[in-house]
């Protein structure tokens, strides 16, 4: 079952608060401690469960925020320069790393990291299905190979119990990704790679802050990638980072993002001597400056999502049908770029997913069914059939058909076919507001099957 979901991208831009009407399905007793039952369903004509105003993302303090970005706008230094600088330094220590690399996006950083690993032609890399397509871009534009390991439904994750099934001689790297923000195991993924002498690159592009053990999420693996695009948590417009303890490896990634020019390590015999094959993906100055204001509310923003994601999962755990994620038992912090659940529509009178979507969105709670399986697409049969795949691999590795049939990932299916998503935003509200997302959930499923016969 693939589902119309939108992009994460432009998942934020859905402001879906119609009104309509609710009714029907049976009561499970007092599975919301706290919360008063509301009334009818809003689309069965009983009034919203929420009638105010969600925090508009992102958030932009005039006051606070404007003076360094008019500076560096009057200053005429656009270019990298200083104000990037000072960013990097900053994010890196905010991250716990040495080196923090301020790149053009998340998708770059991604890249780039990959590539001064030594990923390239002929490399094998695992990661998840359950992602954004930015993820297996970076691996198909160094001429790898994406290996699809399937996903643990209960945490959204990369199933660590999955991994070493698909380890062959060709697999040079992992590619964990931290979707929605719930970090994956990384401590066993971490064990595995040793065991077999792989490379990790932690997409962190939507776990900001995130943590295990109080280790944040960017720091187990050889390099970690972050992403500050417009819904991102730590919203830039667009930017990317790349962190890492390895200096070598970030005077080769700084020296790869400005054109191949010596740096560190990377040195050249003459002054503006191009020392390797690179590229262009520098963050701006006015980027920087928006980043530098916004990382000071991200540490209060990430501690208060924490808090309602918690109560909210608290509030609605115990309604038939819906399943909340589940955090890995070393998790000391979330990130919350998306609040998830599985929705089972066999506790809602076999109303299906789009129906409940439609109901929770007349409540006035913003929502989406993320994302569609990656591992199956066409752009990946244009990938196998691109005349540098044609060149690098052997004629039975570039089987379209029978690429799809050994990367099938069936749990991932299902998780494709049952999520919900609620946006960051939503989880920078009141308490109050958590129950109305909670008393709509429990108003549909009262009334599921008025709201199935309505439809």
């Amino acid at each position: 079952m693939q589902n119309k979901s939108i992009p994460r991208r432009s998942f934020l831009k859905q402001t879906s608060l119609g009104v309509a009407g609710a009714a029907g399905a049976a009561s499970f007793g007092s599975a919301l401690a706290g919360v008063a039952k509301g009334g009818r369903p809003a689309i069965l004509g009983g009034k919203p469960a929420f009638t105010g105003q969600w925090i508009k993302w992102p958030i932009w303090n005039p006051e606070t925020d404007e003076d360094r970005v008019i500076e560096v706008l009057r200053s005429g230094v656009w270019s990298r320069a200083g104000v990037v600088a000072e960013f990097e330094k900053k994010w890196a220590e905010t991250i716990g790393t040495k080196r923090a690399l301020a790149t053009t996006n998340g998708t770059h950083a991604l890249i780039i990291a990959l590539r001064m690993l030594g990923i390239g032609p002929g490399d094998e890399v695992l990661t998840t299905p359950y992602t954004f397509i930015a993820t297996i871009d970076a691996i198909l534009m160094n001429n790898a190979m994406p290996i699809f390991v399937d996903v643990d439904p209960e945490t959204f994750q990369m199933d660590p119990d999955k991994i070493e099934e698909k380890i062959t001689p060709q697999t040079r790297a992992i590619l964990p990704v931290h979707i929605l923000g719930l970090p994956s195991d990384m401590e066993r993924i971490m064990a595995i790679a040793r065991k077999h002498n792989l490379i990790v690159v932690e997409d962190a592009c939507q776990a900001w802050l995130a943590e295990i053990n109080h280790k944040k999420m960017g720091t187990f693996g050889h390099a970690g990638c972050f992403s500050f695009q417009n819904s991102k948590n730590l919203p830039i417009g667009e930017g990317g980072a790349i962190v890492s303890d390895d200096d070598d490896f970030m005077d080769r990634a700084f020296s790869f993002h400005n054109f191949g020019r010596p740096y560190g390590n990377m040195v050249g015999d003459v002054s503006g001597q191009y020392v390797m094959v690179g590229t262009k993906t520098r963050m701006t100055e006015y980027q920087a400056a928006i980043g530098l204001a916004q990382l000071q509310r991200l540490e209060e923003q990430t501690e208060r999502r924490n808090r309602n994601a918690t109560y909210l999962k608290s509030q609605i755990k115990d309604i038939p049908g819906i399943l909340p994620y589940r955090l890995y038992d070393h998790v000391t912090r979330a990130a919350y770029h998306l609040f998830p659940f599985r929705y089972k529509q066999e506790q809602f009178a076999g109303m299906s997913r789009e129906q409940f979507l439609k109901a929770l969105q007349a409540e006035g709670i913003p929502c989406s069914g993320g994302y569609t399986p990656l591992n199956n697409m066409p752009y990946l049969k244009d990938a196998l059939s691109s005349r540098a795949f044609q060149i690098i691999y052997p004629k039975e590795k570039l089987d379209f058909n029978k690429y799809v049939e050994e990367n099938q990932c069936p749990a991932n299916d299902q998780l494709c076919a049952e999520a919900v998503w609620l946006p960051q935003n939503v989880l920078l509200g009141s308490k109050k507001d958590m129950d109305a997302i909670a008393e709509a959930i429990d108003k549909i499923h009262r009334h599921a099957a008025e709201i199935k016969q309505k439809a």
